[in-house]
């Protein structure tokens, strides 16, 4: 793949000459190396050039953005080369990271589209904070702001979303003093822009409470564990499973569907579903915020989806305890699995019947009902349980 180059009138690079010369919305920026001669000392980032590293990143967040807006882009598997002129370029590398991520943010807008949520249109604007070049390359800290627009609202509903997010571009100039962007890194703690695919930073507790992200317990999956019967009152357990046998195999449209290809799955916003229809209620705040739960037809927070992040909810909220076998569940309670055993958990499932000590589980994606905890684990000896009591 060739070199990724700035595209479109607003944001291009010609070459007049010998001389190089950014052309950015019809404005001049005359950097200060000449092109095609050998350049002995390293170069010099003045001004000039630093508004060309400045528009080179609002193009790029700009592509970003706009790989989640419909229409934005048709295409998100598009070849970024395409359409693209001039000479201030992506490295090859980068260039090839940077259709990945828009080739997945293209997937994120379809799952966002599924959760009822679609932009219209996008506005970006980078701003260049500080610049730091030791010998022949180049550190840019940047801040992008971007707002977008919903495509649909209802109510009193806002009409607007909008995050400002920070990050470190790394250039690097050849011996003909050409600068090439080889490197994006995310520098916010959290990192959880809508537009990149970067995952969290790490945040170390200082106390195990503190720990947003706990591991659950695994669950043994021998037969005829010690009793554990259900004593809590708390939720409708029975309202849960009615919930989860009605919708076994259709799908409740006050709910997005997770279903589809590419989507996701369904399994856990059908646990979701079942939980809430048997008393627990909405932990509101920020949909990244795995201490919070909610879901209804027009947003729901990654624990009320994501497997993992609903086990985190499940953990912090102390809504679930662990239980030591998974055949101890009981009726309203929750069972997930780990097929590969890499720690990241696959598939959740509620138990909707229990007969002879054996639980039976109903869940989505692919759609059943009343499955036997016992056919689970003949089918799937190897893989790692986890058993969460309501």
């Amino acid at each position: 793949m060739k070199s990724r180059k700035l595209s479109g009138t607003r944001r291009r690079v010609t070459i007049l000459g010998a001389a190089a010369t950014s052309v950015v919305a019809g404005v001049a920026l005359l950097p200060n190396w000449s092109a095609g001669a050998a350049v002995s000392d390293d170069p010099t980032v003045d001004a000039r050039t630093k508004a060309t590293f400045q528009r080179l990143a609002d193009a790029v967040f700009t592509d970003r953005t706009n790989a989640l807006v419909d229409g934005g882009r048709a295409d998100a598997d598009k070849p970024l080369t395409d359409g693209f002129s001039g000479d201030v370029t992506l490295s090859s590398g980068t260039a090839r990271t940077e259709d990945a991520t828009l080739s997945g943010l293209g997937q994120r807008k379809e799952k966002l589209a599924k959760a009822g949520e679609t932009y219209g249109k996008a506005s970006t604007t980078v701003t260049l904070n500080a610049t730091r070049v030791t010998g022949r390359t180049a550190k840019a800290d940047v801040t992008e702001t971007t707002t977008l627009t919903y495509a649909r609202t209802r109510g009193n509903a806002p009409k607007t979303t909008g995050f400002q997010a920070r990050h470190e571009l790394t250039f690097k100039a050849d011996r003909q003093g050409d600068w090439r962007l080889t490197g994006i890194r995310d520098t916010d703690q959290g990192g959880l822009a809508v537009n990149t695919l970067s995952k969290p930073a790490p945040v170390k507790a200082t106390t195990a409470a503190d720990n947003t992200t706990p591991n659950a317990q695994r669950a043994a999956i021998t037969r005829n564990p010690a009793a554990a019967p259900k004593t809590a009152t708390t939720y409708d357990y029975k309202a849960m499973a009615a919930y989860a046998e009605k919708y076994w195999n259709v799908y409740n449209k006050d709910y997005p569907d997770f279903s589809g290809h590419g989507a996701g799955g369904d399994c856990t916003n059908f646990v979701s579903q079942s939980l809430k229809a048997g008393g627990w209620k909405h932990a509101p705040g920020y949909v990244y915020d795995y201490t919070k739960w909610f879901g209804n037809a027009d947003i729901q927070s990654d624990s009320f989806v994501g497997v993992n992040e609903w086990s985190w909810f499940a953990q912090n909220s102390k809504r679930t305890k662990p239980l030591a076998n998974v055949f101890q569940l009981e009726v309203g309670d929750v069972l997930q699995m780990d097929f590969d055993r890499d720690g990241s958990k696959d598939h959740t499932m509620i138990v909707t019947y229990k007969s002879g000590g054996v639980p039976y589980v109903t869940y989505h994606s692919n759609n059943t009902l009343r499955r036997s905890v016992a056919s689970l684990v003949a089918s799937y000896p190897n893989a790692y349980y986890y058993a969460y009591r309501t």
